[in-house]
């Protein structure tokens, strides 16, 4: 199996798990998370690893994240965010319709925004605006990106350092503002589970990631699991409540897989790129707003919820937010889910009639 694939199962992802530069990885990111827990750092098991292997990697350090470690490690959150999927949840999905069409006028303002600022104040020809403009999608538009010819290195720095900034600064928001007692991972553990319960989830979801792999479904791996968990779940062939204990090694893998994604990237090149993205960020963020404000008129759910669901972040990251805070992580994941499709439906769409025009 090639490395582009969800779970790559070939002898150099093997090899990658013992290499030096994920062994950097780790005995950098362990102190990080214990520092930044110390200083009640919010999501601290996520945002200090994705710091200081940002830095390091930026610094010119080898890192490495072994995709087949990552996609393990995603498959475990999917499983855990598919402990809240129940019948009540499909119940909801009646009203996704409007959330759903709210998000499509989302990404088109976004993009046709966002793409117009980048061209004009950052000099980035009309194709690369419109791939940097994208609200997330950033493995699927690198892909689109470089069958278009446009500069894919400018495209992953912006995405890159937009996930940056929404990461770091969102957590400190809803811890900030989100008013809630209980705002970790409940320490509840289930007595007398069948294991044999859990081996079937992992059997179905691996089955289900490698189907959706295929038909070249946006984040296969979360959707996959998802599916198969609620599938399961809902039908009562098997169920398993996952410790939330493991929720920090898997922030400390996810949180080091963004700073890794920083290889061959220079400080000077982030830095020349850094206030475009930000003021690009400012107006994502600002336009997501606003869509949550509308969708809250729509449906009954947390304000915050919605923020999330709206937030052009990462789907994998933002998902960690949402399971930390107890925010409807079934319910985000699957918005996010959405906006994949919806991007890689909408981009296309709108180069082509740029092209037309031209």
């Amino acid at each position: 199996m090639q490395n582009n694939q969800a779970i790559p199962f070939n002898k150099e992802n093997f090899k990658q798990i013992f290499s030096k530069e994920f062994l950097i990885v780790i005995i950098i990111s362990i102190p990080a998370a214990i520092l930044a827990d110390y200083f009640n750092i919010p999501l601290a098991w996520f945002l200090g690893p994705m710091i200081i292997t940002s830095i390091l990697t930026l610094g010119g350090i080898k890192t490495k994240m072994p995709k087949l470690i990552l996609s393990s490690t995603l498959i475990i959150l999917g499983l855990y965010i598919g402990n809240y999927i129940d019948e009540n949840l499909f119940n909801q999905i009646h009203q996704w319709f409007w959330t759903s069409l709210i998000m499509l006028g989302y990404i088109i303002i976004s993009v046709l925004f966002v793409s117009k600022y980048l061209e004009k104040y950052s000099n980035y020809d009309k194709k690369t605006s419109i791939f940097s403009a994208a609200p997330g999608a950033l493995g699927p538009l690198m892909i689109l990106a470089e069958d278009e010819k446009s500069d894919l290195s400018r495209v992953a720095t912006s995405h890159l350092i937009r996930l940056i900034i929404i990461i770091t600064i969102f957590p400190f928001i809803v811890n900030s503002f989100y008013d809630a007692e209980n705002v970790k991972v409940a320490e509840t553990i289930i007595q007398d589970q069948n294991i044999i319960e859990l081996f079937l989830l992992i059997l179905v979801s691996i089955i289900l990631i490698f189907i959706f792999d295929k038909l070249k479904i946006p984040a296969a791996l979360l959707a996959g699991t998802l599916v198969a968990s609620g599938f399961l779940q809902i039908t009562e062939v098997a169920s398993y409540k996952l410790s939330p204990s493991i929720i920090d090694f898997s922030l400390l893998i996810l949180g080091s897989s963004v700073g890794c994604r920083f290889a061959d990237k220079t400080f000077p090149e982030i830095a020349k790129n850094a206030l475009h993205s930000f003021v690009a960020t400012f107006i994502l963020v600002l336009l997501g707003l606003i869509s949550a404000f509308i969708a809250s008129l729509v449906i009954d759910k947390n304000f915050y919820t919605l923020l999330l669901s709206y937030c052009p972040g990462g789907i994998y990251e933002v998902a960690v937010i949402a399971i930390f805070f107890d925010l409807d992580p079934e319910f985000v994941s699957f918005h996010h889910i959405i906006r994949l499709l919806l991007i890689l439906f909408i981009v296309p769409i709108i180069l082509r009639i740029i092209q037309k025009k031209t």
